[in-house]
């Protein structure tokens, strides 16, 4: 039987200091990037692939730089 994990040690907690409606577009721009890079870091960290469309296609991108294109 899997152990229960609190959910504030898996959960990320914070206050924005702006809401994004009320940045600038390069504010918002740089915080668009580092959100989806955090994200990123944490999927490769648990092993996980970062799964995305581009171009009409689903892609696969691996912690080891690989894409792979997805059905």
């Amino acid at each position: 039987m899997a152990q229960d994990i609190p959910l504030d040690s898996i959960l990320k907690k914070g206050k924005m200091t702006r809401k994004p409606w009320l940045m600038t577009p390069a504010e918002r721009a740089d915080w668009l990037a580092k959100m989806q890079n955090e994200a990123k870091e944490y999927l490769f960290s648990i092993g996980q692939p970062l799964v995305y469309k581009k171009d009409g296609r689903f892609l696969a991108e691996y912690a080891d730089g690989t894409t792979k294109v997805l059905k």
